[in-house]
């Protein structure tokens, strides 16, 4: 390849991959956010499953994420 055709190549990927980057931003609207706010939206769980399995893992390895969970590894508590 002579030096313009690499220097074009290189023009083109570099321009690729900012449209392709760039695609990603968005602004949402204000009457969107009302969509995007609903539970069915979020990518976590449960509340009440997320705290179930922070609890159970808290007791299994006997220590948590500082949580405020207390206990040891038996699985009492």
């Amino acid at each position: 390849m002579s030096k313009q055709n690499l220097k074009r190549a290189a023009c083109l990927a570099a321009l690729f991959a900012v449209s392709v980057a760039a695609s990603g931003c968005v602004r949402a609207k204000a009457y969107q956010r009302e969509f995007l706010a609903k539970r069915g939206m979020t990518q976590d769980q449960d509340a009440s499953e997320v705290r179930f399995q922070q609890h159970a893992r808290g007791s299994r390895e006997g220590s948590d994420g500082g949580t405020g969970e207390a206990g040891g590894g038996c699985g009492c508590n």
